[in-house]
């Protein structure tokens, strides 16, 4: 049996939900190296990492991002119909992350528009992805296409 996801026209602009948190660990980056072919150093060399602007190593940014996508669609409610997900808007990188973190991601409804197809409606998620002191690394725009209520 399907799963209850809310439609398009039971968004509200400004309505915010936070995630579950998600530790971020050297698993995870080993395994982002070989998925994306990204070996640089500040990722996978400890001593060079520890001599860096960061002073130890740092997870990548695209790998913080995706797994910011999974704790939006898996880990939160209320879970929304989403048929697409159409773009990033001005995302932006604001802190590192480290081995060890855990980060969570607070989704808050922006802007809806109409589609050109009737049975589904834009949406803009104001997103913040934040680490265990709240502070965000990570922040943007989200363009979704969900699901309207069939006429």
């Amino acid at each position: 049996m399907a799963e209850e996801r809310v439609l398009w026209e039971d968004l509200n602009e400004g309505d915010e939900s936070i995630s579950s948190g998600r530790t971020i660990t050297e698993t995870d980056v080993v395994n982002f190296c070989g998925l994306s072919g990204d070996f640089n150093w500040f990722h996978v060399d400890k001593v060079a990492a520890e001599e860096s602007v960061f002073g130890q190593r740092v997870a990548h940014g695209m790998l913080v991002a995706s797994i910011a996508t999974g704790l939006q669609v898996g880990q939160m409610e209320p879970k929304i119909a989403t048929a697409a997900f159409m773009g990033l808007k001005e995302w932006q990188f604001r802190g590192a992350v480290f081995f060890g973190d855990t980060i969570r991601v607070k989704r808050t409804i922006g802007e809806k528009s109409e589609h050109k197809n009737p049975a589904q409606g834009f949406v803009i998620y104001e997103i913040e992805v934040l680490n265990q002191d709240d502070k965000v690394v990570q922040k943007g725009q989200w363009n979704m296409l969900i699901r309207r209520k069939q006429s």
